[in-house]
């Protein structure tokens, strides 16, 4: 994923490769009360969401594989998203599709490289 992003990807008209792999990890936004102007910084964790590009597995949705787990604080674990969770989530490869639809263009990432 890095090397492609690097390469251009996908600003560069050229789709990411098969292989490629992202992981994001969603944080609940708190104040830090104690800094100056109370900025946000990462709370207690959300969920943990992957993706995964396999053109042949996953091509009625971009190419791209979804995945969500959310995260218990109480037990300390995570499960699959469900149809119940913000924002709902199917049990299977294509719980992210729908979301992603918007960013075709970009070949339905969202996240940009960070240039170093």
């Amino acid at each position: 994923m890095i090397d492609a992003y690097k390469a251009g990807a996908p600003g560069n008209g050229k789709p990411f490769p098969d292989g490629a792999k992202m992981a994001k990890i969603h944080w609940n936004p708190k104040k830090n009360e104690a800094a100056p102007g109370s900025p946000t910084v990462p709370g207690t964790l959300h969920d943990v969401d992957f993706m995964v590009k396999d053109g042949k597995r996953f091509a009625d949705s971009g190419g791209w594989g979804y995945a969500v787990f959310e995260y218990d604080a109480a037990s300390d674990t995570f499960t699959p998203g469900t149809l119940a969770g913000n924002p709902p989530q199917g049990n299977d490869a294509k719980c992210g599709f729908a979301c992603h639809t918007i960013v075709k263009k970009q070949d339905y990432v969202f996240t940009e490289y960070a240039k170093r």
